[in-house]
């Protein structure tokens, strides 16, 4: 079997984490600083070839509405570009909350704000690659359902 990759899309820098060939545990992998177009193309080629990546998963940062917002945006223009350059499909899947995670498992374990800092990006993609695998592998998009109906709220 192959494997998936998760990426925790950032305008710096973008987390990665590697599922197992079985796609049941996925595992950090790096925290990649972006550069330019070229040097970004030629690192998530050679990712995608010596991991024998068959599927790409990018966390699409919603907010707590599920609505998408810029970020949102800007993840699947990152999204779109990545499928271009690898030639292997992306699908997006809900982050929210991933990053907030990351950094409570990095505090709980008593790191420093620093050693933190380097950990976290490629902690929240491992978390978003694990739920998407627990999720069975979905191979479309879902529409993300709101954590409240609006309609509630206001009555």
């Amino acid at each position: 079997m192959t494997r998936i990759l998760g990426l925790d899309y950032g305008t710096r820098r973008v987390g990665a984490a590697l599922s197992d060939p079985g796609r049941t545990v996925a595992f950090p992998v790096e925290v990649y600083e972006r550069r330019d177009a070229s040097l970004d193309e030629r690192h998530y080629r050679e990712l995608v070839q010596e991991n024998e990546v068959e599927r790409i998963v990018v966390g699409l940062p919603l907010h707590t509405s599920g609505r998408e917002g810029e970020l949102a945006s800007r993840a699947r223009t990152f999204g779109d570009w990545l499928a271009a350059v690898t030639r292997q499909p992306v699908i997006y899947y809900d982050e929210r909350y991933t990053t907030v995670e990351a950094e409570n498992r990095l505090i709980d374990a008593g790191l420093t704000r620093q050693k933190r800092k380097v950990l976290r990006d490629k902690l929240a993609a491992q978390i978003m690659l694990q739920c998407y695998l627990d999720a069975g592998c979905p191979e479309t998009e879902s529409e993300p359902t709101p954590l409240s109906d609006p309609d509630e709220i206001l009555s």
